[in-house]
C-alpha cells in the first residue's frame, strides 16, 4: 500500500462559506498512479469542517440555515467570555460537524453519489485561509 499526501489551500468568504472541492481532490487523485484505495480528507484548524453534500443553491442554503439553528449567534458562548472574541459558535458548529471525511475510490474515480459533493464549510466568523490534507491510500 502506498500514501500520498497532498494539499488544498484556499480562502473563504467566511461564515457560512461552502465550496465545493470534489473537482480539486478528484484531479489530485488522477496525478497519482493509484487504482484503488481511501482518501482522507482533513480540514486544518478548529473553525472548518468537511462533508458531503448536494451542491445545489436551495439545499445550500438550507444547511446554512440548519446549522445557524444549531448554534445560534444571538446568545453568549463561554468561549467568547474566554478569549473575547466573536466565534464561540464557529467551534460548537465545528465540532459538530467535524473535520474529516474518508471516500474510497475504485479506477481512479471517487465514489460518490450522483447528487454527492465533497465540500468544506467556512464555519468562522471571517474569511480566512484554508489548508486542508488530502492523504491518498491504496495501489
Amino acid at each position: 500500500m502506498v500514501i500520498i499526501t497532498k494539499f488544498l489551500e484556499f480562502r473563504t468568504k467566511g461564515e457560512n462559506d461552502i465550496i465545493n472541492i470534489t473537482e480539486d481532490v478528484g484531479n489530485i487523485l488522477k496525478e497519482t498512479n493509484l487504482e484503488n484505495g481511501i482518501i482522507l480528507i482533513f480540514a486544518v484548524g478548529a473553525t472548518g469542517a468537511i462533508t458531503t453534500i448536494e451542491y445545489e443553491s436551495g439545499l445550500l442554503n438550507d444547511f446554512r440555515d440548519a446549522i445557524a439553528r444549531i448554534a445560534p449567534k444571538d446568545i453568549n458562548y463561554e468561549h467568547g467570555k474566554r478569549w473575547n472574541d466573536d466565534n464561540g459558535r464557529s467551534h460548537v458548529k465545528a465540532s459538530l460537524l467535524k473535520p474529516d471525511i474518508m471516500i474510497p475510490f475504485k479506477d481512479k474515480n471517487l465514489i460518490l453519489g450522483t447528487w454527492q459533493q465533497l465540500v468544506f464549510v467556512e464555519l468562522d466568523t471571517r474569511p480566512r485561509e484554508r489548508k486542508t490534507v488530502v492523504q491518498i491510500m491504496g495501489e
